[in-house]
């Protein structure tokens, strides 16, 4: 499995950009790619049902119709990513207990500093978190 997760610039612009405009509120959502490709081409922001500055949800018919989508395209999950309001782009405990695609990159995005930009990919499998490097290309 890819510890390196290389992903376009305007596509981690997207996330930043959804990530600052839903704080103070855990922004989330899905990059999909071609099913193992583990290429993340198609930025898809969710809505955050928690509605919280601490815990993120897909709402669950927003998730069903974005899989149906998924499988119709023969698309899957590349990134899983959401925000930390007030502290540092590293999975928490209840993030980790929700990770449920093994093969899926989990982004971060920490918008507690409004000059730094703290994006970070790990991969979640059975508990175990592994940081992995980013490689922002340029270019589609």
């Amino acid at each position: 499995m890819a510890t390196v997760l290389s992903i376009r610039r305007d596509i981690v612009d997207a996330i930043v950009a959804h990530a600052r405009k839903d704080h103070p509120d855990e922004a989330c959502g899905v990059v999909a790619g071609p099913v193992g490709s583990d290429r993340p081409e198609r930025f898809v922001p969710m809505l955050n049902a928690a509605r919280s500055p601490t815990f993120y949800e897909f709402d669950s018919m927003d998730l069903l119709r974005l899989y149906r989508e998924m499988d119709d395209n023969d698309e899957e999950p590349v990134v899983i990513y959401h925000s930390h309001t007030a502290t540092e782009a590293y999975p928490s405990r209840t993030d980790v207990s929700l990770a449920n695609e093994p093969g899926a990159h989990y982004v971060l995005v920490s918008t507690r500093d409004d000059d730094t930009q703290d994006f970070r990919s790990f991969r979640i499998v059975d508990g175990e978190v592994t940081e992995e490097e980013v490689q922002v290309i340029d270019g589609e």
